[in-house]
């Protein structure tokens, strides 16, 4: 198994280095986005507004991390089911996404556009959440607190495991 140490942003001739079945020990600051939030940053680019941050230089990680305990960054992050978030990967990947972590697999269609975008997507194992956990150096709730959550997280990644689904 090949394996990679990277840091974000990842530029288009890193991922075209990868290939389905690579381990990556992704660094970095990445924002979480689970269906309420994709669906209202979805509706930002429909009114042609720019969104909050800029995706082109950070991943979406399909999850939503559970309160922090006593002495902990954030609680157990692990990765939600990401075929729910397919009919929004064509206009993000338009807006420049070029990463998105989470689990399970994705529509033909999907695929295909990711490839044609010259994206990633990285697979993160479920159920291994509290593992998950400790590979992160920050977390905060960075837009739509109402959202629990589904709310965004801005989160820094250390060395965070994942696997390359589709490149």
């Amino acid at each position: 198994m090949r394996i990679f140490e990277l840091t974000l942003p990842l530029s288009i001739d890193t991922i075209g280095k990868l290939k389905p079945k690579d381990k990556v020990l992704l660094s970095g600051e990445l924002f979480t986005a689970r269906d309420a939030a994709h669906k209202r940053l979805a509706k930002i680019l429909k009114n042609g507004d720019d969104l909050p941050f800029d995706i082109s230089k950070t991943a979406l990680f399909y999850c939503g991390p559970s309160p922090a305990g006593d002495g902990q960054i954030c609680g157990a992050i692990g990765p939600t089911t990401s075929y729910r978030m397919d009919r929004y990967v064509p206009e993000f990947l338009a807006a420049g996404l070029r990463v998105m972590i989470g689990k399970g697999e994705r529509s033909a269609e999907t695929n295909s556009i990711i490839r044609q975008y010259h994206a990633l997507y990285l697979s993160a194992i479920g159920g291994i959440s509290a593992v998950l956990s400790q590979h992160i150096v920050s977390c905060e709730t960075y837009l739509w607190q109402e959202l629990g959550t589904e709310a965004i997280y801005r989160m820094v990644v250390d060395s965070f495991p994942c696997y390359v689904s589709i490149c």
